[in-house]
């Protein structure tokens, strides 16, 4: 784990890409998600993208794969909703355990392999923890702005699971992203920090919220001050932004952050905003230019792709990144 802290200093780390886009390139049926072994489940799983690293786990095994040799130093597993909040969607909660650790134990296998082929670029495995399809601070309900989908308790039950799962499937550290209530994150870091506790280890934490709009606010409300002050009381190796924005409108609010903490930043923005058919068009030469000026800036030190990149996205942004130092901050390991 102290190699993170080691490679971070020396260079900016490069994050993978999206694996729903890629996942889409494969254009699975609803067979293909259920296999042999859940051939005969009663609900539909189509779409439950991280029940693939059971079912298709060669295809999640090539991905990663795919973005490590376009220069990827990070992939994420394939465990955004590997929560039993999110998996009561397709009746799996039962599961939870065994996707997280299968998916954690298939990125460090490949992480593994691609670091003994040059060993002088040790690979990592970020835990992805993604935020859950409910919110601790907002009312699902118009009419009843008090009622919660979701208690505080019931969501740090559901990281602390997680997050054994991935720690024991071999993951180098945790990336708790995606966050669009804070409050949804102060629950996970809690878990997190339970769990760090209990088994007396040091893990590495990635933190990474979504400034939903042009208002430079998450969708709970809070502006990127508030959202740095609200997760800073833990110790990070990271803190950033990813998703909901492409790279042109993400900078301002990243440049934001940087100026304001002493961990180190990181970014993994869409490929451009959404067209009108939910697509993501920009190439990754244009990608790559608007990075460049991240870079330029120096406010990032770990830099990525969310909604619509691929491993081409990747390269590019690799190889940007490698002609720039990091970003300097000082980080208590």
């Amino acid at each position: 784990m102290s190699n993170i802290y080691q490679a971070i200093q020396e260079r900016v780390l490069v994050l993978d890409g999206a694996m729903g886009t890629m996942l889409q390139r494969y254009n699975f049926s609803e067979e293909d998600f259920r296999g042999e072994r859940f051939k005969d489940y009663l609900s539909s799983l189509k779409g439950n993208n991280d029940l693939l690293s059971l079912t298709q786990p060669q295809a999640i095994a090539d991905i990663h794969r795919k973005y490590f040799e376009a220069g990827a130093d990070i992939v994420e597993t394939n465990t955004f909703s590997g929560t039993t909040i999110a998996m009561a969607d397709y009746d799996m909660e039962d599961l939870v355990y065994e996707l997280n650790f299968e998916s954690a134990r298939i990125a460090k296998q490949v992480a593994d392999e691609i670091t003994k082929e040059n060993p002088d670029k040790p690979r990592f495995v970020a835990g992805s923890i993604g935020p859950t399809n409910r919110t601790a601070s907002l009312s699902p309900d118009v009419e009843r702005p008090e009622y919660r989908a979701v208690t505080f308790e019931e969501l740090r039950q559901a990281y602390h699971q997680q997050t054994e799962a991935l720690l024991d499937g071999g993951v180098d550290m945790l990336l708790v992203e995606t966050i669009f209530d804070t409050l949804n994150a102060k629950a996970a870091l809690f878990a997190i920090d339970q769990v760090q506790e209990e088994r007396g280890i040091k893990i590495p934490i990635m933190v990474s919220g979504t400034i939903t709009d042009a208002s430079g606010r998450t969708l709970s409300g809070q502006t990127v001050e508030a959202f740095l002050l609200s997760i800073s009381h833990i110790p990070l190796l990271s803190v950033g932004f990813n998703c909901a924005l492409g790279a042109d409108q993400l900078q301002p609010y990243l440049s934001r952050l940087s100026n304001e903490t002493e961990f180190y930043t990181s970014a993994h923005p869409n490929a451009g905003l959404p067209n009108a058919f939910g697509e993501y068009d920009q190439t990754a030469e244009q990608m790559q230019e608007l990075i460049e000026s991240y870079l330029k800036e120096n406010i990032v030190n770990i830099i990525g792709g969310c909604c619509g990149t691929t491993p081409e996205h990747i390269k590019l942004i690799a190889e940007v990144a490698a002609k720039y130092k990091p970003r300097q901050a000082v980080v208590s390991a």
